[in-house]
């Protein structure tokens, strides 16, 4: 029981931070845990690979937690695993796009005004650091770099910075932006077909894709950036961009964190074609978690 105590305390949030990173750069290499498999923890970001029957941690991608342990973990480092685990194992982690939005109670993701910072709680931006420290890449529409001016880095937490892509399709953003200025890491800028010989990005390489309605073709964007070896793509926002991967049923996960407030007529979180019944409304699997004072739901949109 002593023995199990220290091994207890030694398991701390930065231990399980470093193993679920250890285990999204196998899926980021395309070599995601696939079958059940016991590890020891040895070092920040090493797996040593043990026989079942005397891990100190059990993954298991055919289940909904993704793993099991003996140990007597702290409530901080079970939620961290749980959450982030099933991200990162499985066949399916090679190849992911997640979506994330921050919104209120009564749905909206910003003021009338687009006010944005912050609907959510500081649990809620960490959150969003972690994302950003599992996947390829960040990718966010032109309004939401717009509007917020983000540098969209994992400044908060240990991890290395995704590539940013942007789907600005007429070119429209300006230049002085803090992604185009700060060379933190590689930008793309994802604009409509004959667009590009109107850059002037200096810091960023920009991509043409196929658009219709000025709207950029969602599998044309992933296909374009899988082609870059970019196969893990968080969407970051906003609402119209995760609307538009969500109506194209390429969106295989989708977090939502809702924060106890009430902004009244603003700027809604998804924006997706009504449906007559209940019955044709999407009905995801879905795993609830705490983040503060605000709820995250971690919905699960692609087929099993």
């Amino acid at each position: 029981m002593q023995l199990v105590s220290r091994l207890a305390e030694s398991h701390d949030e930065a231990w399980a931070w470093g193993l679920i990173r250890a285990l999204a750069e196998r899926a980021r290499a395309g070599a995601a845990l696939s079958v059940r498999a016991g590890f020891d923890w040895a070092a920040p970001g090493q797996l040593v690979e043990v026989p079942i029957e005397r891990a100190e941690l059990v993954i298991e991608p055919s289940t909904e937690l993704g793993f099991r342990s003996a140990l007597r973990l702290s409530p901080s480092v079970r939620q961290l695993l749980e959450l982030y685990l099933p991200l990162c194992i499985g066949s399916a982690a090679n190849s992911l796009v997640l979506g994330h939005l921050g919104q209120s109670l009564d749905g909206q993701i910003a003021t009338f005004s687009g006010a944005s910072r912050y609907v959510t709680g500081p649990e809620n931006i960490l959150h969003m650091h972690r994302l950003r420290a599992l996947f390829d890449a960040v990718l966010v529409g032109a309004g939401t770099v717009d509007a917020d001016d983000p540098e969209l880095t994992t400044r908060l937490v240990p991890g290395s910075n995704p590539t940013r892509v942007v789907l600005d399709p007429s070119l429209r953003l300006s230049q002085q932006l803090k992604l185009f200025r700060d060379a933190l890491a590689p930008t793309l800028v994802v604009c409509e077909k004959g667009q590009a010989r109107s850059s002037n990005a200096a810091n960023a390489s920009v991509l043409e894709v196929a658009a219709e309605g000025g709207v950029l073709s969602v599998s044309a964007v992933l296909a374009a950036l899988a082609a870059r070896g970019l196969r893990r793509v968080f969407v970051e926002g906003g609402g119209i961009t995760i609307s538009n991967f969500i109506r194209a049923q390429r969106l295989d996960r989708l977090h939502v964190t809702i924060c106890p407030i009430i902004i009244g007529q603003g700027r809604p979180g998804l924006c997706l074609p009504a449906v007559d019944r209940l019955e044709q409304a999407l009905c995801p699997p879905a795993r609830r978690f705490a983040l503060g004072e605000d709820v995250l739901f971690d919905c699960c949109l692609s087929t099993p």
